[in-house]
Formats: structure tokens, C-alpha cells, sequence
């Protein structure tokens, strides 16, 4: 009597990484149909020619030919609308910076996709990420571990840090032990349309966007004042106590806190279209020319319509060591290793993809979670993901207050 073969649903997205994944899956013996979702198909504000769907569908269902897997299409745009770009209009709107793709992965690859492909009969779900799944027995029953990808150039696992173990239970992630050359090489051999297509860059399933003309499908240009802040600003006359080992609740509220910015701390340089299309850090998009030093924006306030501005990479309002996330934010990918109330762990931790791990202790107060680095990080934002690892192993995550 055969044994069934378990049934994966690839989500091919027509780049080479997808497309390999279904192949490293065929290999290991599994029945592997190919689905392709079509998430996006507004043009307002994207840069043109970049991430046409409808090629990425036809080389996604050149690679299926190709590998001689079924394929399938579905239109999951209006969920996508609702679950990601709204909450992405919601949050600038409110000063903050979200991050799509960690919300794309959660609420739709790993949510409606992931129904849609039960429906085709899939026992499991793979992509093309670069990270990798470890499945464990502990104390506290089963748990599957999220792991960093083995290609440090290319770990993709920050990405998926607000995935669930019941989402982990039913993922695969094929290519999580290669490098991307091997991916490459592999595309090449095998001859797949997808083997020399560059890789998707921008918002996950929109592309690469001019973010106030996106922005303004929602939310209104409106002229406002921006002010350049010196470095001598009394704002960053912060100190934290490197010795304190249970810093109080108190010190640990006040050094969360963004910069308080205010025009009396500078003064007026020029004029901005909406305080809500700026992110701390930008640099691009300011307009503003004539200093010895580039412009890097410091801190915004959507209520008052104001940007604040200072010079140089290197200013001191670029710089933070603590950040807090709400109680209600906080989401551990392994719920046994969730921290108890009093409770504090060096993890290391990012703050956004591809940054370095940076070290730090994490503090569970009453009050929410807290994060202390080691070293003053550049651009701490509120809205973005936080996410902190015990060796490789990503355990949980939180959105920055």
C-alpha cells in the first residue's frame, strides 16, 4: 500500500527565489502545486515599469510549466487593501511608520493564502524566504522554532516575526539552508524563465513607491514649516545609567519616549507638503539645499503639521538606547519563552530588516516592554517592528510605541 504523498502549496510569486522552492520541494518528495496571488493593481504612486504583476504572473506560471506542477491564480487584492495599505494609510496618518511586508506576512501569506491553499488540498504552505523552521518537543509540548536563513546576506526571518506557531505549524521554507547564489545557480540549471530576474524591491505585492503620491490617496498634502534643530539641543541631554541593573519604571517611561520637538528648540529653514509622507531618518525628499551637511529628519508632529530637521548622519537626534512596546503589542512566536512581569533578558535585537543584531536587555514591566541596547541606535521609530533573537532563533517581536 503507497502512502500518500503530503501536499505543499508553493506561493510563487515569479521571482527565482519561489521557484526554486518549488523544486527543493518536488525533490524531497512532496506534491507541489504552484499559486500564484495577485495582491495589488493600483498604479497611483508607483514608479513605473516597477513590479508588474501581470509579468510576475506569467513567468510564475512559466515556472509551473516548466517544472510541470499544476497552477493556480487568485485575486486577493481587496483583502490586501483592507488588512495592510489601509493600515498603512491609518498609521501614517497618525505620525507613525509602519511596516507592510511584517503585515503582509502575517495577515495575508500566512492568513487568507494560507486558507485559499487548504481548499486546494495543501497539508503545508511554502515560500521563498530565506529562514528556516525547527520543530521541537519541550516541556510545554510542541513548538516550532523561526531561525535566521543560513545566508546572512539574505536572512529573510524578520520579516515573518509576528508569525504564529499555529501559522508555523503548516509553513515550509525550502531554501532556508542556501545561499542565494546557490539559488541562482540552481534557477540557471533548470533553465526556469526567473533564473536572472532581479529581485522585487519596495512594498511587498505595490513595488517600489513615490510614498507622498501613494500616500495622498488618502491623506492630504498640506503646506507646513520645517525647523532645523541644533546638536546642542537640550532634548538629548538624556543620561542612562549604565550600572543600573533594575532601572525604575519611571526612567525606563522616560527614555522610551520619542524627542519632544518643538519650533522653540529651532528655527524655520523652509516649508513641507505634510508632515505624515516624513519617516525619522529620511533624508530624500526634503527639497531643502544650502547647508555644509546633508538633512535628516528628526522627528515629526501631524498634529501641528511640523518637521524637524538636523544635519549630518551622525546628529545626536538620530539617537536613541531605549524603546517601549505597549503590553498590547508584544507577540512571542514562542509563547513558552514569553517573559514573565519583573522579569529581564539580554536578547539580541533589530529594529528593521538587514540590520546587524544588536545587543540589549528586554525588561517586562507592568507598564509594557522595554528594550535598553548597548550601543544608541540610529532611527528608532514608532510604528516599525522591533524583534529580538536567542541565538538564531527569532522568539518574538513587538511594534515600537
Amino acid at each position: 500500500m503507497t502512502t500518500k504523498r503530503k501536499r505543499v502549496v508553493v506561493g510563487l510569486s515569479g521571482g527565482v527565489d519561489s521557484s526554486v522552492a518549488a523544486r527543493v520541494l518536488m525533490d524531497q518528495g512532496y506534491d507541489v502545486v504552484g499559486l500564484f496571488m495577485k495582491n495589488w493593481h493600483d498604479t497611483t504612486g508607483v514608479l513605473e515599469a516597477d513590479c508588474p504583476w501581470l509579468d510576475d504572473k506569467f513567468d510564475a506560471e512559466a515556472v509551473a510549466r516548466k517544472l510541470g506542477i499544476p497552477f493556480h491564480f487568485i485575486d486577493l487584492s481587496r483583502e490586501y487593501r483592507a488588512r495592510v495599505v489601509d493600515y498603512m494609510f491609518s498609521e501614517y496618518e497618525k505620525g507613525r511608520t509602519p511596516n507592510p511586508d511584517v503585515l503582509c506576512n502575517r495577515e495575508i501569506k500566512f492568513d487568507v493564502f494560507m486558507e485559499k491553499a487548504f481548499e486546494l488540498g495543501a497539508d503545508f504552505v511554502a515560500t521563498g524566504h530565506y529562514c528556516r523552521k525547527e520543530t521541537i518537543e519541550t516541556p510545554n509540548g510542541v513548538m516550532h522554532r523561526l531561525l535566521a536563513g543560513s545566508d546572512g546576506n539574505k536572512d529573510q526571518s524578520y520579516f515573518l516575526c509576528q508569525l504564529s506557531q499555529e501559522q508555523l505549524a503548516k509553513a515550509l521554507f525550502p531554501i532556508g539552508d542556501m545561499v542565494k547564489p546557490e539559488v541562482r545557480k540552481m534557477a540557471g540549471e533548470l533553465n526556469l524563465v526567473t533564473a536572472h530576474k532581479k529581485d522585487s524591491q519596495g512594498i511587498c505585492f505595490v513595488g517600489k513607491v513615490d510614498l507622498p503620491v501613494f500616500l495622498q490617496q488618502k491623506l492630504k498634502a498640506q503646506k507646513g514649516k520645517v525647523f532645523l534643530v541644533p546638536t546642542d539641543c537640550e532634548l538629548f541631554n538624556r543620561e542612562w545609567n549604565r550600572t543600573a541593573d533594575d532601572p525604575s519604571n519611571e526612567v525606563l517611561e522616560a527614555l522610551a519616549l520619542p524627542y519632544a520637538f518643538h519650533p522653540k528648540y529651532g528655527s524655520k529653514i523652509g516649508e513641507h507638503n505634510g508632515a505624515h509622507f516624513y519617516t525619522i531618518g529620511q533624508r530624500k525628499g526634503l527639497n531643502i539645499g544650502g547647508f555644509p551637511e546633508p538633512l535628516f529628519v528628526l522627528g515629526i508632529d501631524v498634529q501641528y503639521n511640523q518637521v524637524f530637521v538636523g544635519m549630518g548622519k551622525k546628529h545626536p537626534g538620530l539617537f536613541r538606547k531605549v524603546l517601549k512596546v505597549n503590553n498590547r503589542e508584544i507577540h512571542w512566536i514562542r509563547p513558552d519563552l514569553a517573559m514573565k512581569v519583573g522579569e529581564s533578558r539580554r536578547l539580541k535585537i533589530r529594529i528593521r530588516y538587514r540590520q546587524p543584531l544588536q545587543d540589549g536587555v528586554l525588561y517586562q514591566r507592568e507598564n509594557g516592554l522595554f528594550i535598553v541596547f548597548d550601543e544608541f541606535q540610529r532611527g528608532i521609530t514608532s510604528g516599525q517592528f522591533a524583534a529580538w533573537y536567542q541565538d538564531d532563533e527569532l522568539t518574538g517581536s513587538g511594534v515600537i510605541a
